[in-house]
């Protein structure tokens, strides 16, 4: 029976193959950025409500945040659908195909629904890159029935249990006094020093960070003219650190340099948080032994887990869906060269008969995922005694 049930996934795959592909490769054309994705949210909203889901748009208060649900079974699978893009590079993390693909999962599994007691939901969840889409989505209760929960990302490899480090993003502002910078020095107060000073507090600590603790950052205001003491200055940095405690302890050594910026110039400052903290991500073993297995099947090459342990995602909001309930974030392989993801080259990828692909063996392998741990007595107990 279960082979039948896949088979039959299988044939549901092949038979939306044009509509996923072309899913795919629209929201690749018409990249948006976090909480600005309206078109893109709408083309995966629309197929699935044309293919008898119930569609509810703009859940949690996030206009282009919706579910889209099938079945009333008592296991809820949330297949999570990212579609924001990155500033000036576009869809060049994927996201395209990480909503293609779990449009597909969902449309494979729609027909399968009642005789696995499966609600099949597709969450989608706007501002990935930055933002917090599925922290505020958490929050707010969309995720409370969920059972399990799963998606798949493109990258240069193949890793089923996907790590990543926690994140918190902040910017720090700085206010001095302005003056004339060749007239009278002497009465201005240098915002800009403020940001040297704290960058060289941030540089000369990176010798003594923990191990997975990692800072990078950006000015964002440095000031106007240069004859004039600049008296406003802003700059944003990524926190990431193996896990949430350690990365509570490298905030207070980073905050700690802000001040040394304040200190040292006699500025003022404030830090302010610009998204939510991102989780680590800690992957279901179970689940993710069952897409390992999905994947090998359809002729992919998983890294194996010493191999995905050296090599680590950058960070996620699926890590915090990860620590609430069962689920899984793996990668799949596409041709990208050398490129990385956030890089020109693997936007291109993106739209490739490699990514093409990807959509297609992503969403059937969670398909299959999703079928296994259904008719899993032991398991499916575990995810119902998990949900909420």
């Amino acid at each position: 029976m279960g082979t039948d049930f896949r088979m039959r996934t299988r044939s549901a795959i092949e038979r939306y193959s044009n509509a996923l592909v072309n899913l795919s490769r629209s929201i690749h054309a018409e990249p948006e950025l976090a909480f600005a994705e309206h078109r893109s949210a709408a083309k995966v909203a629309d197929l699935l409500a044309a293919e008898g889901f119930e569609v509810e748009r703009g859940v949690a208060g996030l206009e282009t945040a919706f579910t889209a649900s099938y079945g009333s079974g008592d296991l809820v699978l949330g297949l999570c659908a990212e579609y924001d893009a990155l500033p000036e590079v576009g869809h060049a993390c994927g996201h395209n195909v990480i909503a293609a693909a779990s449009a597909g999962a969902a449309l494979a599994l729609r027909d399968v629904a009642d005789e696995l007691g499966l609600t099949v939901r597709v969450i989608g969840t706007p501002a990935e890159e930055v933002g917090g889409g599925k922290v505020l989505m958490l929050e707010r209760g969309v995720f409370d029935d969920v059972s399990l929960s799963m998606m798949v990302h493109p990258a240069p490899y193949e890793a089923v249990a996907a790590r990543s480090l926690a994140i918190t993003d902040v910017e720090v502002h700085y206010a001095g006094k302005p003056s004339h910078a060749a007239a009278a020095p002497h009465l201005g107060v240098n915002a800009a020093d403020a940001i040297t000073v704290a960058q060289v507090a941030i540089g000369l600590a990176r010798q003594h960070l923990e191990p997975g603790q990692m800072v990078s950052g950006i000015v964002t205001r440095g000031g106007t003219v240069p004859n004039v003491v600049p008296d406003r200055t802003s700059a944003m940095f990524d926190l990431r650190a193996e896990d949430l405690e350690s990365l509570s302890r490298l905030e207070e050594r980073v905050n700690r340099c802000f001040e040394a910026g304040a200190l040292a110039t006699g500025c003022t400052h404030e830090v302010v948080k610009v998204s939510p903290v991102y989780a680590e991500l800690t992957p279901d073993q179970w689940l993710a032994d069952a897409y390992r297995r999905a994947a090998t099947e359809l002729g992919r090459t998983p890294l194996s887990p010493a191999e995905e342990r050296a090599h680590r995602l950058g960070s996620t909001d699926m890590g915090n869906v990860t620590r609430a309930l069962p689920a899984i974030h793996p990668t799949i392989a596409i041709d990208c060269g050398d490129a990385v993801n956030h890089q020109f080259e693997f936007a291109t990828a993106c739209a490739s008969a490699s990514a093409d692909r990807a959509v297609l063996d992503g969403a059937l392998a969670l398909a299959w995922t999703t079928i296994a741990a259904a008719r899993d007595d032991e398991q499916r107990n575990r995810l119902l005694g998990g949900a909420g």
